[in-house]
């Protein structure tokens, strides 16, 4: 619970404790997986924290150390991408009270097509209108976060 409160609140300095080393998250519907260095985690949370994220806790389970929870999960740019919270069940893994992995298990909500038009709409726009900001959807650092976010009120302010 205290990993949801402290990506809710984005409390950059609360993750550091939480977290062992390094951290392997997962998708598996996507059969994607990435392990992050602490200090490489912190910096994708003040990335995260640029677009004022709100985490829910919908449902909370621990089983043998191991923690199930289905998560919502919305912000500025899940709020322009999905037009809806996007609700995801996770697994939570950990080694000495410290989370080793997070796993997403199923998008419980998730509209790909949605999401995935509107990015591309964001995209071309940008290109077409702003090309400086080109590059902003891969950089997932706070600089990266905070062009995204200037993207998005420029595509939303022109309408």
């Amino acid at each position: 619970m205290k990993y949801y409160e402290v990506l809710d609140q984005s409390d950059i300095s609360g993750i550091e404790t939480l977290l062992t080393d390094s951290l392997l998250t997962k998708e598996t519907e996507y059969d994607y997986e990435q392990t992050f260095s602490k200090e490489e985690y912190m910096e994708w949370l003040k990335w995260d924290s640029v677009f004022e994220p709100t985490y829910k806790i919908l449902e909370i389970a621990q089983v043998n150390g191991t923690v199930t929870a289905k998560i919502s999960k919305t912000d500025r740019r899940i709020s322009f991408l999905h037009n809806e919270p996007i609700v995801t069940d996770q697994v939570i893994r950990f080694d000495k009270d410290k989370i080793i992995s997070i796993e997403t298990t199923k998008y419980v909500i998730f509209n790909d097509s949605t999401f995935v038009k509107n990015r591309d709409k964001l995209l071309n726009w940008i290109d077409e209108n702003h090309p400086e900001l080109n590059g902003f959807i891969y950089d997932q650092t706070k600089t990266g976060g905070l062009k995204y976010l200037k993207a998005i009120e420029l595509f939303e302010h022109n309408k």
